[in-house]
C-alpha cells in the first residue's frame, strides 16, 4: 500500500469488555477500507482520544478503577510515529475526577480539556512543546442535577468540553444538569472563567452530551442523549453566547424502542449534520440551511452494526467511519456530499467494543 494513501486511525475501546485497550489500524482512502489492526497501548478503558493539531501527539483517557466502586481517571500523552502510527508514552496525569469521558485540544495546541462524567467536573492541562502534559491549570466542579431522570440526573455529569472556533470560549455539556456551562479561556494561564450568563439551559430531561460548531462559526449544535434530539444554536462570536433556535428529534416519529443519542458531527463543507442513535442503530442526517443554520431532517442512515457510539468524518468528509460498540465492528462508508447519504465500502473491521475513532 502506498504510504501517502494511508492514514493511521486510533481506536478507543472498553477493555472491561475484553479488548487490549487502545488500538490502531490503517485507513486506505482509495480502497475505502480499514486494515492491519494492531494494539497501540494497553490502557484500562481508553474510551476517548484527541489528536494534537500538529498530528504528532495523541491523548487518551483511561477510566481506571481502584479497589472500590469509583473510577479514578487519568489522561495519557503519546508521541505518534508518522511513518508507522506507533505510540510512545510521554507521561500521564490524573484527570482531576472520576470517569473521564471526553477530551479536546485547543486550536493552538497549548491546552487539553477533560470532562469527567462520574464526578461532574472539567479540567485543563497545559501541553508542553514536546507533547507532555503539565499539572492542571484549571478545575471546575459542576453542582447539582436536574433530577428529571432518576439514576441519570441525580447529580452533575460533564460529558464533553468543546472549544469555540476562535479558541476563546469553552462549553461543557452536562448531561446530569441539563445545561451547557460556558467559560472564557485565558489562553496565557489556561484558566477557565465563568461567562455571563454562566450557562445555557436545555430542555428538562434532555441530557446534553456532545457539541459541534458549524465551520462558518455562526452556529453550533448539541446532541441530547436522553432526549434523542439535536439543538441548534445561533452563536454570538463576540461574547461567546449560545442562543437556542431549534430542537429537532433524531428519531423517526413512530419509533418506540429503547435508544439514546451519542455523537454529532458537521460535514466539512457545512452542508450536512449527522447524529448517531444507539438502539435505533442509525445516523440521523440533516441538511443545514445556509443562512439560518436550522436543520431539516433528510434521512436515517443504517450504521452497519449495533450501538453507533462514535463516528468520524475522514478524508475531508468523503469517508465516514462508524464505531459500533455492541457488534464489535467499525464500518466504513463513502459519503455523497450532495445528498449527505452514505454507501458501504468494504467489509467492517472487527474490533472488541470500539467506542472512539481518531485520526
Amino acid at each position: 500500500m502506498n504510504a501517502k494513501k494511508r492514514q493511521a486511525i486510533f481506536i478507543g475501546t472498553y477493555s472491561s469488555r475484553g479488548s487490549e485497550g487502545l488500538y490502531w489500524a490503517w485507513l486506505d482512502a482509495d480502497a475505502g477500507r480499514l486494515s492491519d489492526l494492531q494494539p497501540a497501548a494497553p490502557l484500562s478503558n481508553p474510551t476517548f482520544q484527541a489528536m494534537h493539531p500538529s498530528g504528532n501527539f495523541l491523548y487518551s483517557v483511561s477510566e481506571e478503577r481502584n479497589e472500590g466502586r469509583r473510577m479514578h481517571g487519568s489522561v495519557n500523552a503519546f508521541e505518534v510515529a508518522a511513518e508507522t502510527g506507533r505510540l510512545k508514552l510521554l507521561n500521564k496525569q490524573l484527570s482531576k475526577g472520576d470517569g473521564p469521558c471526553h477530551l479536546c485540544v485547543d486550536a493552538r495546541g497549548k491546552h487539553l480539556f477533560v470532562a469527567n462524567y462520574a464526578s461532574g467536573s472539567a479540567a485543563v492541562f497545559p501541553i508542553a512543546e514536546h507533547g507532555a502534559l503539565g499539572e492542571a491549570t484549571a478545575f471546575v466542579q459542576h453542582r447539582g442535577g436536574s433530577g428529571v431522570i432518576p439514576g441519570r440526573q441525580d447529580g452533575p455529569h460533564a460529558h464533553s468540553v468543546t472549544l469555540s472556533p476562535d479558541n476563546r470560549f469553552a462549553f461543557a455539556a452536562d448531561l446530569g444538569m441539563d445545561r451547557i456551562m460556558a467559560y472564557r479561556l485565558d489562553a496565557g494561564s489556561g484558566a477557565l472563567l465563568a461567562c455571563d450568563p454562566p450557562d445555557v439551559a436545555g430542555a428538562p430531561g434532555s441530557g446534553p452530551r456532545h457539541m459541534a460548531f458549524h465551520p462558518g462559526g455562526r452556529h453550533a449544535y448539541l446532541v441530547n442523549e436522553l432526549g434523542n434530539s439535536v439543538t441548534a444554536f445561533q452563536y454570538e462570536v463576540a461574547r461567546g453566547i449560545l442562543k437556542p433556535i431549534q430542537t429537532i428529534s433524531s428519531l423517526p416519529e413512530n419509533w418506540s424502542g429503547t435508544t439514546s443519542a451519542a455523537d454529532i458531527h458537521v460535514s466539512p463543507d457545512g452542508r450536512h449534520l449527522y447524529a448517531s442513535n444507539r438502539g435505533h442503530d442509525s445516523l440521523a442526517c440533516y441538511e443545514i440551511e445556509e443562512n439560518s443554520g436550522m436543520l431539516v431532517l433528510k434521512d436515517f442512515l443504517p450504521c452497519g452494526g449495533r450501538c453507533p457510539r462514535n463516528f468520524l468524518l475522514a478524508e475531508n468528509g468523503t469517508l465516514m467511519l462508524i464505531a459500533n460498540a455492541e457488534s464489535d465492528s467499525i464500518s466504513v462508508f463513502r459519503v455523497n456530499s450532495d445528498t449527505g447519504g452514505i454507501t458501504p465500502s468494504g467489509a467492517p473491521l472487527q474490533v472488541p467494543a470500539p467506542v472512539c475513532l481518531t485520526a
